[in-house]
């Protein structure tokens, strides 16, 4: 029952760096966007290609919450108290990133757009970087039991190169994303705009991945091994050749099917090290079966966690794709004023 549960979270945590990673990655293209002028066509495609499915991507994050606590509680403990502060500033990024991107479209003064879109944009690069570094402290095996709260065990090899490639990851779902969105709203010059950094992204995820591999090999051995042999190899060379796939499809312009190669890229890379790292939650001085919590507690966990996915797997599933279809459109001013916006919504107004 256990390893069952730890299938849920492993799931759990490739469905939030999939969805959650997408609009992550929209933010980090906001922040490079430029000046007002120069990145205003850019922030309306990414505001309007993200107001229908924004908040929702953090059902899977709770899920990954509600199943740490209740089905691994020594694991919650561990990871909560040697890395709080990256997880608190992931937590501070969370609701000044939600805040951001709620306020600064309807204030009417430019100085107070700029300050919530700017803390809108930095905290799309601070969140995925600090999950990146929980992450690579938890691979390196430095967040063990009983340890202290220290940098030491979040500011190694291993979590630094984890959180760079949380970011390029994100960085890449983002602009294969939008890069979509742009042909979905007929904006062919941000069409080229987003291939563009499509591209580079896929290349900052494939330098990362590098980095990624030779800080595991000193700084989270057992990690290595997983990845360098069976399911966690597999799984590597998968999203391997799935991005290979997606710079492909992005370069014949295939955006729509570039981004099922980002996602299984993302989400193979996810699985390669929750695979690599069997049979522990943390290598290797917690295992699975010594984390579990009460049997009679998982089986009513996976009980719920089952019936909570039929609920609401479909309806997120339904919701993404009413989305990608182009049939959500967010509510503009010209709704409210009888008008009927153009085909392009804010990628055709010049902003």
């Amino acid at each position: 029952m256990a390893g069952l549960v730890a299938f849920a979270l492993l799931l759990a945590v490739t469905a939030y760096a999939c969805a959650g990673g997408a609009d992550y990655g929209a933010g980090f293209w906001d922040l490079a966007a430029g000046g007002a002028a120069r990145g205003r066509r850019p922030r309306r495609l990414i505001d309007h290609a993200m107001a229908p499915v924004w908040e929702v991507n953090n059902v899977w994050l709770v899920f990954v919450l509600v199943l740490m606590w209740t089905g691994f509680p020594v694991l919650f403990q561990t990871v909560f108290t040697a890395m709080w502060l990256p997880l608190a500033l992931a937590a501070l990024g969370m609701v000044v990133r939600g805040a951001g991107f709620a306020l600064r479209k309807p204030v009417r003064r430019l100085s107070r757009r700029r300050l919530y879109g700017a803390a809108f944009a930095g905290a799309s690069l601070l969140t995925p970087f600090c999950l990146g570094v929980a992450v690579g402290g938890i691979a390196s095996g430095r967040a063990a039991p009983g340890t202290e709260a220290a940098a030491r065990v979040w500011a190694g090899p291993a979590p630094l190169a984890f959180g760079l490639f949380t970011v390029a990851g994100t960085a890449l779902l983002g602009a294969v994303f939008l890069t979509a969105d742009a042909a979905r709203f007929e904006a062919p010059d941000l069409v080229g705009y987003f291939r563009l950094r499509a591209l580079v992204a896929l290349g900052a995820v494939a330098v990362t991945a590098c980095g990624v591999l030779l800080a595991t090999r000193g700084d989270a051995p057992h990690v290595w091994q997983g990845l360098t042999r069976g399911a966690g190899l597999a799984l590597a060379a998968a999203s391997a050749t799935s991005l290979a796939a997606t710079g492909l499809l992005v370069l014949r312009d295939r955006a729509r099917w570039a981004r099922f190669g980002a996602v299984a890229a993302v989400g193979a890379a996810v699985f390669a090290w929750g695979l690599a790292q069997r049979p522990y939650l943390i290598p290797t001085s917690l295992t699975v079966a010594d984390a579990a919590g009460d049997p009679q507690t998982l089986a009513w966990l996976s009980l719920v966690s089952l019936v909570a996915l039929l609920l609401i797997g479909p309806a997120v599933a339904l919701l993404y794709r009413l989305d990608t279809r182009g049939t959500l459109e967010p509510l503009a001013d010209s709704d409210l004023r009888g008008v009927r916006p153009h085909r392009g919504g804010p990628a055709d107004d010049g902003g």
